[in-house]
């Protein structure tokens, strides 16, 4: 069992930057991959990046690469999201999901755990 924390969202202006963290308990995280998802109004829930047990593996959505990079920290149960040049459109909630395998996933289904989700605002 895995309790995901996200933490770290808030209001920016565009151009501005953001790091989201998320703190998981139990003593097994680093056998976890990780990933951030985000859901925008009346949107879906879309991928953002994902990243492999061990932090050297990494996927991002082809729309964000360049601008989010994803890492993680197995001595402190945290993984990360730092969001560079934020855009309007990056307005969503973000959830950081734990799947219990080494290897990363795009798909939010093969996630096993999900955090509540942290409110990141990007005003124009």
């Amino acid at each position: 069992q895995v309790q995901l924390q996200e933490s770290g969202g808030g209001l920016v202006q565009a151009g501005g930057s953001l790091t989201l963290s998320c703190a998981a308990s139990g003593r097994t995280f680093s056998s976890y991959a990780m990933g951030w998802f985000r859901q925008a109004p009346g949107k879906e829930r879309e991928f953002v990046a994902t990243i492999n047990w061990s932090g050297r593996s990494t996927d991002y959505a082809d729309s964000l690469k360049g601008r989010f990079t994803i890492s993680r920290d197995n001595a402190k149960n945290t993984v990360y999201l730092r969001m560079n040049s934020l855009k309007p459109e990056d307005t969503a909630v973000y959830y950081c999901a734990a799947r219990g395998t080494y290897d990363h996933s795009a798909s939010g289904d093969d996630y096993n755990y999900w955090g509540q989700g942290t409110q990141v605002t990007v005003s124009s």
